[in-house]
C-alpha cells in the first residue's frame, strides 16, 4: 500500500515542517509505503523512543494504525488499540504510542468506540499553563475576526471542540457570561482550570457557567451539576449580536442558551426581507425574525412548537421593535401550521426552515433525510414564485451531499423550478479543523424558487 495520503510527496517539508524525529523523508515524487515507514521508524535513534512518564498512563497501538495520528486526527478509535499499560479512569490523561512505541500524542481517555480525543500531538507537560494557552489562542482568533465589539457584537463561540484543538468543549460568551459545555469527561474534570482560563484571558467574561449535565456520556461515573463555577447572574442577559439585542437564557433555554452559529446566515436573510412576508419556522429564540424585521419585512410569522421558545421569540422581538405590528408568533408544530396554510389559502414570500438535528447518530440518518425530504416539500408548496427559501441541517451525520439530495427530492416532487442562489455553513468562530471534517456540522442552501 503506497501512503500517498500522507502528501510525503513534494509538498512534505510544508505539510510536515517538523517531522518525527528519525523518519528518513523520501526523495521528491518518490511514494513511502507502509513497510518503508515501520523500517524507518524500527531505526529511531534512542534520543526519539519514548521515555515512560510514572504518572502517565501508555496506550499502544496496533501496527499501522497510526496513519490517522501521523494525518493529526484527533481521535484514537478502541480498535485500534493493541494494548493499555494500566488501568486508565474515563476521562484520564493518556500517552499514545505507535507499535514501535514511538510517540505520537496525549489525549482524554474514554469509554466508546472513540476512545481517546487528542489535545497534543506534542510531548510537553499538559497542565494549568497549557489549557491556559490553548483558551489565549482561542480568544485571540475571535479578536483577529473582528468577532469581539462590546457595542455591536458581545455574542461569539469562544471554544468550538476539535475546531480549536480542544474536543470535547464548547464555549459561548454572551457579553460578561462565558457558559460552558463539556462533551467529554476529561473535560470535565478541568472545568474548573477552564474557567479560571476563560476570566484570565477574555477581558468581557466575569461570569462562567457550567451547562453539561445533558452533555456527558451517561454512562460516566460522574454526577454533573450544572451551575456557576465562577461569579454569579440572573437566569437571562440581555446581549449584542451585530447591533440587536437578544436575551440569553442559558438556564432554561436549548444547549447553551442561543444558537449563535446562524449569525452571519441571519445578516444574509436580512438583505433579502425588505418588502417580504417572511415565516420563520422552528424560530426558537426568533433570530431570523428579529433580523428580518430589521431588513424592512412587511410581516413576519414565527413558528415554534415550544411555548417557551415563542416566550423568548416575543421577549426578543419587544427588545428590538416594541409594538411592532408586523410580527406575530404561534406556538404549534411546524407540519401542522404549513398543512392549515392549504386551508388558508397564505403564501408567503421568505420561508426559514432551521430545524433541530433530525438525525444525532446514523442508525436515524434515513428517517432524518425523509424528514427533510417531507419539510421542504411543504415549503415549497406554501412559497410564492419568486420566493426564497432557507433551509438548514444541523445534524453533524447528515452529509452536505445528502442533505442537498433530500431537498432536491423535495423541489421535484413539488414539480417547481428550484435555484440554489448560496451555499451556507457555520461562521468562523466555529472553526472546522482541516485534519477533523466531521467538525463540519452545518449546512444551508438558500433557493429561488420560480
Amino acid at each position: 500500500m503506497v501512503l500517498n495520503q500522507y502528501r510525503f510527496i513534494n509538498t512534505i517539508d510544508w505539510i510536515f515542517p517538523n517531522s518525527k524525529p528519525g523518519i528518513v523523508l523520501p526523495q521528491k515524487n518518490v511514494p513511502i509505503t507502509i513497510a518503508d515507514y515501520a523500517k524507518n521508524t524500527e531505526h529511531k535513534t534512542q534520543n526519539t523512543k519514548h521515555k515512560t512518564r510514572n504518572t502517565m498512563i501508555i496506550i499502544q497501538l496496533k501496527p499501522k494504525k497510526e496513519e490517522s495520528l501521523l494525518r493529526f486526527h484527533p481521535w484514537v478509535f478502541s480498535g485500534a488499540i493493541q494494548k493499555i499499560e494500566g488501568k486508565p479512569a474515563e476521562g484520564d490523561l493518556v500517552e499514545v504510542l505507535d507499535s514501535h512505541r514511538n510517540f505520537l500524542a496525549i489525549g482524554h481517555y474514554q469509554i466508546g468506540s472513540i476512545a481517546v480525543r487528542i489535545v497534543s500531538f506534542e510531548n510537553k507537560p499538559v497542565n494549568d499553563i497549557f489549557w491556559n494557552e490553548k483558551i489565549k489562542l482561542a480568544y485571540a482568533m475571535r479578536v483577529s475576526l473582528g468577532l469581539v465589539n462590546p457595542t455591536v457584537n458581545n455574542t461569539f463561540r469562544l471554544v468550538h471542540g476539535e475546531g480549536d484543538s480542544l474536543p470535547g468543549l464548547i464555549v459561548d460568551v454572551y457579553a460578561e457570561t462565558a457558559v460552558m459545555q463539556a462533551h467529554s469527561v476529561g473535560m470535565h474534570e478541568i472545568r474548573q482550570t477552564l474557567a479560571q482560563a476563560i476570566v484570565k484571558n477574555v477581558a468581557q467574561v466575569k461570569h462562567v457557567y457550567y451547562k453539561s449535565q445533558t452533555t456527558l456520556p451517561f454512562n460516566a461515573p460522574i454526577t454533573p451539576e450544572d451551575g456557576y463555577l465562577i461569579g454569579n447572574e440572573t437566569e437571562s442577559l440581555a446581549a449584542k449580536e451585530n447591533g440587536l439585542t437578544f436575551i440569553m437564557d442559558w438556564l432554561k433555554g436549548q444547549k447553551t442558551g442561543f444558537f449563535v452559529d446562524q449569525r452571519e446566515n441571519r445578516s444574509l436573510l436580512e438583505r433579502y426581507s425588505r418588502g417580504k412576508s417572511v415565516l420563520n419556522m422552528f424560530c426558537y429564540t426568533g433570530g431570523f425574525s428579529v433580523y428580518a424585521l430589521r431588513g424592512g419585512a412587511e410581516v413576519v410569522h414565527s413558528v415554534d412548537s415550544s411555548a417557551k421558545a415563542i416566550a423568548l421569540t416575543d421577549l426578543n422581538v419587544e427588545a428590538n421593535y416594541p409594538n411592532d405590528a408586523r410580527h406575530k408568533s404561534f406556538d404549534e408544530d411546524a407540519f401542522k401550521y404549513l398543512n392549515n396554510l392549504n386551508t388558508l389559502e397564505q403564501k408567503y414570500d421568505l420561508i426559514i426552515l432551521d430545524p433541530p438535528a433530525f438525525a444525532k447518530h446514523r442508525e436515524a440518518l434515513r428517517n432524518a433525510l425523509k424528514g427533510y425530504k417531507r419539510l421542504n416539500a411543504k415549503a415549497f408548496e406554501q412559497i410564492k414564485p419568486g420566493g426564497i427559501v432557507f433551509t438548514f441541517s444541523c445534524s453533524q451525520v447528515v452529509s452536505k451531499e445528502q442533505f442537498r439530495l433530500a431537498v432536491f427530492s423535495a423541489a421535484a416532487e413539488s414539480k417547481r423550478n428550484v435555484k440554489i442562489l448560496h451555499q451556507l455553513s457555520q461562521p468562523a468562530d466555529h472553526p472546522i479543523n482541516i485534519y477533523h471534517p466531521e467538525g463540519e456540522y452545518l449546512k444551508g442552501l438558500v433557493l429561488w424558487v420560480e
